[in-house]
């Protein structure tokens, strides 16, 4: 018998790699270093107009927030392997909702908002369950619900109102609770003491004089904040992310494997309508009032969000960390287009640029992962 040590193969399902590749392949690559291309752009063009003042600074999140509520959803959607086409829809619908409840049918604003939401989780649902009983691709059926929502979403208020904007919300929400977690500020005491010691801009003449430019955090930006968090944690800190990954991945597989993949496909469609509601229910807080178009293009503008922020168009990768910074992205370039005074049509140019970018980044990474030459 022979002395010679044994030689063993190397097991091809264990490979390491070196933290270089690892960051290469990380989700978030093009969506950090867009924004860290973007911010560097805006710092030269426009670092002396006010974009990064406090002012300047709570314009573009705002921008950036309304854009990130939308991604979130969008994002685990879109890794969990769908596309929801009638999100900007759903935003114009589920607004019209609120203010003929609360305006129109004189229902308290807490009641309105409430009935909303379920009404526009509904029909989420009911997306999803189309999807995973009939077979379609969610590209159709929810390009269906598309014009379904935004139909009534006109029809509504011209048959009750016999207009298509219905003002008033405002009035019928004033102190009412649910009304001030979507369209309140928060923090106000800070960004006073910010304003009385220096750090941020005050009014120095009129009945406003000694208050802060920037009074406080909107509930905007505290939603997208909160959205984020909550997205990134489902997705890589819990059993059900590891299931949106695999039903996005191989459905297939995953269903021999146990995983409820219908079930995921429908509670994404869900919560992906919950964020767009979310968007609306801010939306009308915030103008008093909701109109027949509002929404329009935001289910494009979400996709690409979350293309930039590195997920792939196949579905099973990406990150709702880098579809926030695709959101970021959105909003310093829509901002800093008009603080560098550049014409504002160009800001669907640059979107453009970055998208192009953020897509052959992406088929470089898919292809390491998958071994694709």
């Amino acid at each position: 018998m022979s002395d010679a040590p044994t030689q063993f193969a190397e097991d091809e399902r264990i490979k390491t790699r070196s933290k270089f590749r690892e960051a290469m392949i990380r989700p978030e690559l093009g969506g950090i270093i867009g924004t860290i291309t973007v911010f560097a752009m805006f710092l030269i063009f426009a670092g002396d107009s006010g974009m990064f003042n406090s002012q300047g600074v709570m314009n573009w999140s705002q921008i950036s927030a309304q854009f990130m509520i939308i991604a979130v959803g969008a994002c685990l959607l879109m890794i969990a392997g769908e596309f929801d086409l009638s999100v900007g829809s759903m935003i114009g619908f589920a607004g019209m909702l609120i203010a003929i409840f609360s305006v129109t049918l004189g229902w308290p604003v807490w009641l309105a908002i409430l009935v909303t939401f379920a009404i526009a989780t509904a029909i989420g649902a009911l997306n999803g369950f189309i999807v995973v009983r009939t077979g379609l691709p969610s590209f159709i059926v929810t390009l269906a619900f598309l014009f379904i929502l935004r139909g009534f979403a006109i029809y509504l208020p011209q048959t009750i109102e016999r207009k298509t904007i219905i003002g008033g919300v405002a009035d019928a929400a004033e102190g009412d609770w649910m009304a001030a977690l979507f369209g309140g500020k928060i923090l106000t005491g800070l960004f006073q003491w910010l304003g009385d010691n220096g750090w941020i801009a005050v009014f120095e003449r009129g009945t406003r004089k000694g208050q802060p430019v920037v009074e406080g955090l909107p509930m905007l930006i505290v939603w997208a904040i909160l959205l984020v968090i909550v997205g990134h944690v489902i997705l890589t800190k819990t059993r059900f992310g590891n299931w949106i990954f695999a039903a996005g991945g191989d459905a297939e597989a995953a269903r021999n494997s146990g995983v409820p993949v219908n079930r995921v496909k429908i509670l994404m469609f869900m919560f992906t309508a919950f964020c767009a509601t979310v968007f609306a229910t801010c939306q009308v807080m915030e103008f008093g009032g909701a109109g027949s178009d509002r929404g329009l293009l935001k289910e494009f503008e979400a996709i690409i969000a979350v293309v930039i922020g590195g997920a792939l168009l196949t579905g099973g990768y990406g990150s709702v960390l880098g579809a926030a910074l695709g959101a970021l992205i959105f909003g310093v370039v829509q901002q800093g287009l008009f603080f560098a005074g550049v014409e504002s049509s160009l800001f669907r140019v640059f979107l453009g640029l970055i998208l192009l970018f953020a897509v052959i980044l992406n088929t470089y990474i898919r292809r390491v992962i998958t071994g694709e030459r």
